[in-house]
């Protein structure tokens, strides 16, 4: 199983997630909000063999990236993968929205030339993403949790963009519309855990098996063919990145 985008650094034992996942098998990609927990997380869970730390500057803790960049930029080699990073124009996000462009784009120049797995935010902010994206000539990226209109997931698509899908989004008639809307080559599974719950229980690597479950149920394949297509699926995106293990 694969979860591309974990905040196992949030959880209340890290340790202990990492290792029941990495023991699991699950290949989980550890998305961090900031450069310093970046540095934290690797510490920790770089001995894992199933797991993948990222850096990240979400655009949530925009107000602290102009003292986060220069780690950003620091650090940017020291791992082949990048996340959470991205816009949030939502409510909660909206006061900081010039200065999430301004970090964005930061990120994807810092990133000029250099191959990465990104995992990309993008509520309320899908359209411009996209743009900043196209602009920045960034493809592929996985969009994570993508909730936006479909014009832009199709627009996404055409630009060569993956996209990651949880058990959140199972629960919402938005979510399975948006999933019924993706080709199979280009989805991918995440638990975006540990905000996302199942049965009142914490999400955890793991329960990206409630994602194959669905899957296999409206693609009318056996988990064992969707498992397959989720691994062809991100061999395919990082295959041409020709990405190593940190």
């Amino acid at each position: 199983m694969i979860d591309t985008h974990c905040h196992l650094d949030l959880y209340p034992r890290p340790i202990e997630i990492a290792r029941q996942a990495n023991e699991a098998g699950v290949l989980t990609i550890c998305v961090t909000n900031l450069p310093s927990a970046f540095i934290q997380a690797q510490s920790r869970l770089r001995p894992l063999r199933n797991i993948r730390v990222a850096l990240g500057l979400h655009p949530l803790l925009a107000e602290q990236h102009v003292h986060e960049r220069h780690t950003f930029q620091e650090l940017v080699n020291d791992t082949s993968y990048i996340g959470e990073v991205g816009l949030d124009f939502s409510r909660e996000g909206y006061a900081t929205k010039d200065t999430q462009v301004q970090s964005l784009q930061f990120i994807l120049g810092t990133l000029q030339g250099k191959d990465r797995f990104i995992s990309v935010h993008s509520r309320r902010a899908e359209r411009a993403t996209l743009e900043i994206l196209k602009q920045m000539g960034r493809a592929p990226v996985v969009f994570h949790w993508y909730s936006g209109p479909l014009n832009v997931l199709d627009a996404a698509l055409e630009d060569g963009h993956y996209f990651s899908i949880n058990p959140g989004m199972l629960r919402s008639k938005n979510g399975r519309r948006i999933i019924a809307r993706l080709p199979a080559h280009r989805i991918l599974t995440e638990t975006d855990g540990p905000f996302v719950t199942i049965s009142n229980e914490v999400a955890i690597p793991k329960d990206v098996r409630y994602v194959e479950a669905y899957l296999s149920e409206v693609w009318g394949k056996d988990i064992e063919e969707v498992s397959q297509q989720i691994k062809n699926n991100l061999m395919n995106l990082l295959r041409p990145l020709q990405l190593k293990k940190s």
